[in-house]
């Protein structure tokens, strides 16, 4: 199994980015997939999840400003991030978590640096 994410980088606050998470080695559809991220010398938190039913839950450090979505056919989820904040800084991680959480994946992070 692969996560490979993609579409970090550095933004001036106010500005927006939108990261890609491609999967593979795996059943796409029947997994819920989320977004997390981790601060320097903070834990990794939760950002984002969509179920395989396509509901959705937010942080609400992020509410209104990010939204996840995903594309079963090309097995990607996407975080559109806007109105970021130097606070969004940090390393995003894709993941993807079955039923009952039997099996979790981990994708590499990709970096999200937000200037004041």
């Amino acid at each position: 199994v692969q996560l490979q994410a993609s579409g970090g980088g550095l933004v001036q606050a106010g500005g927006s980015l939108k990261l890609s998470c491609v999967a593979s080695g795996l059943a796409f559809n029947v997994y819920n997939m989320g977004w997390y991220r981790q601060a320097p010398g903070k834990q990794r938190e939760l950002v984002a999840t969509i179920r395989r039913e396509f509901s959705t839950e937010y942080s609400d450090s992020v509410k209104g400003r990010f939204t996840i979505s995903r594309d079963n056919a090309r097995n990607t989820v996407s975080l559109q991030m806007n109105s970021l904040k130097p606070e969004d800084t940090g390393a995003y991680f894709c993941n993807a978590k079955s039923i009952m959480a039997t099996f979790n994946y981990w994708g590499q992070g990709t970096q999200v640096t937000v200037s004041s």
